[in-house]
């Protein structure tokens, strides 16, 4: 099985009841193709000279996608913009910033290629399990994109004062799909660490150089390497994808202890996420129907109560495999960036659920599994193609 051959291959739009009117914020529609949120709203603000914090949006949406999404400016121009990889179109205003409260669901269309009739046969059947079990509401892999071949996360280190240890691993660990030039700058940064003078002399110019080059500026005045306020020299969009990344691993890990504590082992699946080991319930009784169904789990940080009960001790024991303790999941410095606070389900449906075989266009006598479908806000789509494909 083939997903993302094409890069409308992968479709997703928002859906939202925002109605334009009066206000200081103007909205716009994104319609991007190939290219990252973040990467985007950068675009916007190099060519509109805005502040990057008057910007806000819903929810970050795929690279390797046809995406359409919704964002506001305050005070911001009332024309549209358009570039190679994105059109974004403005639509009027509003009186409030366009924020992930806005979004009542996500419409997804994605085209599964390069399948055998036994794998189709497969997915087809899955899709009627999904439709009575739901889908475990986890994180995927995409949200963790910032974690390193260590398998250590950024934002642990950050949470427990480990200033050094958080700034090695945004800056020098290295990560799978690194360029070439990327490697290099990394290994170099790796191998000179603690060196800045030096460092500073043989990085390129770019963030990492300039962050290297104030670290550099500590040492020849004879003051220690400022690492604390290195790491705040990080943007802050990147260090909020490190923090959404960590507290979404210890989410995934909490959702996996409690399907495994409300079902019967042999009717679960397991697969691995970059988070670690998750389950699909294949089955379910009717007790464990009732009590997943109706179940949210809180994101973990220091702003939410230890849950009670079974929930609770569940969390504990992810914690302390983490060793961190929830009252210190928190950023103490620098203050702009902060763990979310809220409650997701634990089990979700796809709604309009509709699946359509044909031929193709693509590989010589394979077919094509076309899916259509909405998802509560937040949800992953390649949570359900894994649930379709990689169950046996």
């Amino acid at each position: 099985m083939k997903l993302r051959r094409l890069p409308d291959d992968f479709q997703v739009e928002e859906l939202t009841d925002v109605v334009v009117g009066t206000g200081p914020f103007a909205l716009y529609r994104l319609t991007k193709t190939s290219i990252g949120t973040p990467e985007a709203i950068n675009a916007i603000v190099d060519r509109w000279k805005v502040q990057r914090k008057r910007i806000s949006y819903g929810g970050l949406k795929d690279r390797h996608a046809v995406t359409i999404q919704y964002l506001t400016i305050h005070n911001g121009p009332q024309k549209s913009l358009r570039q190679n990889a994105f059109e974004l179109e403005y639509l009027g205003q509003i009186n409030a910033p366009f924020t992930p409260a806005e979004i009542h669901a996500n419409r997804f269309r994605l085209v599964l290629r390069d399948m055998q009739d036994a794998e189709l046969e497969k997915a087809q059947a899955a899709v009627s399990q999904v439709q009575d079990t739901g889908l475990p509401n986890y994180f995927d892999d995409q949200r963790f994109g910032s974690l390193g071949v260590s398998g250590d996360w950024i934002a642990r280190a950050w949470c427990l004062s480990n200033w050094e240890s958080a700034l090695w691993l945004a800056l020098a660990d290295p990560h799978l799909n690194d360029s070439s030039s990327e490697k290099q700058q990394k290994k170099l940064l790796r191998d000179l660490w603690g060196q800045w003078p030096e460092c500073q002399q043989r990085l390129d110019r770019s963030v990492r150089g300039s962050i290297v080059t104030y670290l550099s500026d500590n040492v020849k005045i004879g003051r220690v390497p400022d690492f604390r306020g290195a790491l705040a020299r990080i943007s802050v969009d990147l260090r909020g994808l490190y923090l959404s990344a960590y507290q979404s691993a210890l989410w995934n890990r909490w959702l996996t202890r409690f399907i495994e504590a409300h079902s019967d082992s042999a009717s679960l699946a397991t697969f691995d996420l970059l988070s670690g080991r998750c389950v699909f319930p294949l089955t379910l009784t009717a007790d464990a129907a009732a009590t997943l169904n109706a179940a949210e789990l809180q994101l973990p940080c220091a702003r939410s109560e230890r849950p009670e009960g079974v929930p609770g001790d569940l969390l504990d024991a992810v914690l302390l495999e983490e060793k961190i303790e929830l009252r210190e999941l928190r950023v103490k410095y620098p203050r702009d960036s902060f763990f979310s606070k809220g409650q997701r389900r634990v089990l979700v449906r796809p709604v309009g659920l509709v699946c359509s075989v044909e031929d193709d266009d693509l590989h010589d006598r394979r077919r094509k599994l076309i899916l259509s479908f909405d998802l509560p806000r937040g949800s992953y789509a390649t949570i359900l193609v894994k649930r379709l494909t990689d169950v046996d």
